[in-house]
């Protein structure tokens, strides 16, 4: 049973390869596939990076035994966190409304 689901399988591979050829679904790398979701919605990587940024130069002044500075970068770390969904859900609803 399972053998003849595989050849189904390979079927559809083969097919979709003589159809469309062998490119018809690319790999993609990841330094493109960051490039195009930065162009898509730039908000969201900037946010996750002023996130992991805060959280951080937070944990290191905790270690450093700089307790208000590393609570003003928690703060800053959450506030960047909220700044990163809402980015993401506008990115989301715009994509949506677009098509």
């Amino acid at each position: 049973m399972s053998s003849d689901r595989q050849n189904k399988d390979l079927e559809w591979i083969r097919f979709r390869e003589e159809t469309l050829g062998t490119e018809a679904y690319p790999e993609e790398g990841a330094v493109s596939k960051f490039s195009k979701k930065f162009k898509e919605n730039p908000l969201v990587p900037i946010g996750c990076m002023v996130t992991l940024g805060a959280l951080t130069y937070g944990l290191w002044s905790f270690r450093q035994g700089k307790v208000r500075r590393s609570q003003m970068m928690m703060r800053l770390r959450v506030g960047a966190q909220g700044f990163t969904v809402i980015a993401l859900l506008g990115g989301v609803l715009l994509a949506g409304s677009s098509k």
